[in-house]
């Protein structure tokens, strides 16, 4: 099942995207994020969008604005193969290879969950930067809490899945790094959710 958070005639509503772009409006619901921590994970957010298609259709995808999926409270990018970890490596010091420290724990950094953009919205140049780059990346979608998961009981806790674009000033991102610390205000601008989210059973 698909999810989209959408502007329409000045309201946000959420609805359930089907193959041809026809929107079914969820009623009452105005946030996708507020959906998904009520449902309390995959079945009760797939029962929410079930009843939805009992309900007349709203308009279709291409008559409204778009949003982003979801506005997180918590925004972690990982570095998840080693091609990133030795590219990163090269770029900010001159370093090649893996650290051993990578095979060890997950590696991320928190990016700034007050600088999320929709799909088709544009995204300010960071002040002082000339090289902003992007990375087409998959997000996974958190709906339960959990601490101290293994990778099976993990799976359990991700309700979807959405298309993650993280905008990265890459000249103020290598100059700040070299200090040890960061990244700051390279990654500090813009990230890009959606458009949809899809739910982790398809």
């Amino acid at each position: 099942m698909r999810f989209a958070a959408y502007e329409h005639r000045h309201r946000n509503r959420v609805a359930v995207v089907e193959d041809d772009g026809t929107l079914f409006p969820l009623p009452g619901v105005t946030s996708l994020t507020d959906l998904i921590r009520d449902a309390d994970g995959l079945p009760g957010l797939l029962a929410a969008g079930a009843a939805a298609l009992d309900v007349p259709p709203g308009p279709h995808v291409s008559e409204v604005r778009l949003l982003p999926p979801l506005q997180p409270s918590s925004i972690r990018d990982f570095v998840t193969f080693e091609e990133h970890v030795e590219g990163v490596r090269r770029s900010v010091s001159g370093e090649s290879g893996v650290p051993e420290q990578w095979y060890e724990a997950p590696t991320y950094y928190f990016t700034n969950p007050h600088a999320v953009f929709g799909p088709h919205d544009d995204v300010p140049m960071p002040p002082g930067s000339s090289v902003l780059d992007f990375e087409l990346e998959v997000a996974a979608v958190i709906g339960r809490e959990g601490r101290d998961l293994t990778p099976e009981q993990a799976r359990e806790h991700i309700v979807g899945y959405t298309v993650f674009n993280d905008w990265s000033a890459r000249d103020l991102q290598s100059a700040e790094m070299k200090v040890g610390l960061g990244p700051c205000k390279g990654k500090d601008t813009a990230t890009t959710l959606g458009p949809y989210l899809v739910t982790a059973d398809e």
